[in-house]
């Protein structure tokens, strides 16, 4: 289809390496732990547009010219490792400022619309991701597909929307969980510290990457 090969491989493979914890999947608990399966989802949404912003890079060659640029991977890369950090700083931070502060002091919880931007964000500045659509996706397209950003977009698009029921599973039963301890402040607090050290280590490990 498309021009495309083994379909049902890719769709496997792709829900093996969807189940894969990364900086996606913290946000998407994170956020489903704070906010409920709303927040969970709005974080779901924002990878999923980050990834297609990968995916109709990778069919225009955008991406393989920034493989291709040690400058421009380089700019790209500690672009998406500073954001991690700062993320993960900012949720340590939040959560000693919840430990010290009143009911009648504490903050407004994050809007939708900012969780939908921090899982965008996270994803579309992460070179890795594209590297990696750039070396998986090509193994399952045709030599003579007709048209291979066409293909591209197909298997992206595919491997996408597979991924995103994963992560709303993920945001579901996060928030599930979450939804029983909902008055165990100090568990909120203990996920806020995790996935905050998390993304600090998410986004210096992507800082020390070389292709």
């Amino acid at each position: 289809m498309f021009g495309t090969h083994d379909l049902l491989l890719f769709i496997l493979a792709g829900w093996l390496l969807n189940v894969t914890p990364g900086p996606d999947t913290a946000l998407i608990v994170a956020r489903a732990t704070q906010l409920g399966f709303k927040g969970g989802a709005a974080a779901c949404a924002g990878v999923a547009a980050g990834i297609m912003v990968h995916i109709v890079a990778a069919a225009l060659g955008i991406s393989a010219l920034i493989a291709a640029s040690a400058t421009a991977f380089g700019i790209v890369k500690f672009l998406g490792a500073g954001y991690l950090i700062y993320i993960g700083i900012r949720m340590m931070l939040a959560r000693r400022a919840d430990a010290d502060a009143t009911p009648a002091g504490s903050k407004a919880p994050l809007s939708l619309t900012k969780v939908f931007q921090q899982g965008f964000v996270t994803n579309a500045l992460n070179p890795k991701v594209a590297l990696f659509f750039l070396a998986f996706l090509p193994q399952f397209i045709d030599n003579d597909a007709p048209s291979t950003a066409l293909a591209f977009v197909f298997l992206g698009v595919v491997f996408n929307v597979n991924g995103t029921i994963w992560n709303l599973g993920v945001a579901y039963a996060t928030a599930r969980a979450a939804s029983a301890m909902r008055g165990a402040k100090t568990f909120q607090r203990w996920i806020d510290g995790t996935i905050g050290a998390l993304f600090v280590a998410f986004g210096v490990k992507l800082a020390l990457f070389q292709r």
